[in-house]
């Protein structure tokens, strides 16, 4: 396979999504001292596992540089991977605090922070040629894990595969080939943990079962 390059899988600099390049922009003079920018992918290069999130959160992932770090939706998250065994640490509180991942990877549908969490549809289209170049690129993965529908629907997007043959559902399991499968699970977002639609057992029974499907399950 052609070697892609960087700018295909992550840029930086993209302002392809005016709404959202103009809402970085208020965000920077707002918070000076946040990354504020499209975040880059995070992770081993050589993922077995690959998880695809919504988008960076304000306070989160847009402060930091780094996905699902600083903010509430990370805390399970990293927990979950730590207890695995796919992890050094259980927290992850800035892109400069030493945390490693062990054979996983960890992405966005966008890379831009969305007002109010919320990215359009023309949004995630454009971002998704991102996503594309970046799964193309990820020969060693074998379990995409979609965090939530808006994640799920980016992966089918990226892969030229249709929806009405993979309706999303936490827990959800698909065979997309020979070599790759889709497990599905609620977004370990604030909301939905602290109302209980996806409890700490839930998440980490896909992940786990996401672990043994990659081989890459903790002893």
């Amino acid at each position: 396979m052609t070697e892609l390059a960087p700018s295909a899988i992550y840029d930086a600099s993209c302002t392809r999504c005016p709404r959202l390049a103009s809402y970085l922009v208020e965000a920077r003079h707002r918070y000076p001292d946040y990354w504020c920018r499209p975040v880059a992918p995070f992770g081993d290069p050589a993922a077995a596992l690959v998880l695809v999130g919504l988008a960076p959160g304000l306070h989160g992932a847009n402060r930091s540089g780094r996905p699902f770090t600083g903010d509430f939706a990370g805390i399970l998250l990293y927990e979950t991977l730590f207890e695995l065994g796919l992890s050094n640490q259980r927290e992850a509180r800035a892109a400069t605090d030493g945390l490693v991942l062990r054979g996983v990877r960890i992405t966005n549908a966008v890379k831009c922070v969305p007002p109010e969490n919320k990215p359009r549809p023309d949004e995630i289209r454009r971002c998704n040629g991102y996503l594309a170049a970046e799964l193309a690129s990820l020969t060693s993965a074998r379990v995409l894990v979609a965090l939530g529908r808006i994640a799920h629907d980016a992966i089918l997007s990226a892969l030229g595969l249709k929806r009405t043959q993979y309706a999303f559902a936490h827990g959800k399991e698909y065979r997309l080939d020979d070599a790759r499968y889709l497990l599905d699970s609620y977004h370990c977002s604030r909301y939905n943990t602290q109302t209980r639609r996806l409890t700490a057992a839930m998440f980490k029974q896909v992940l786990g079962r996401a672990c043994e499907l990659a081989g890459a399950r903790a002893p």
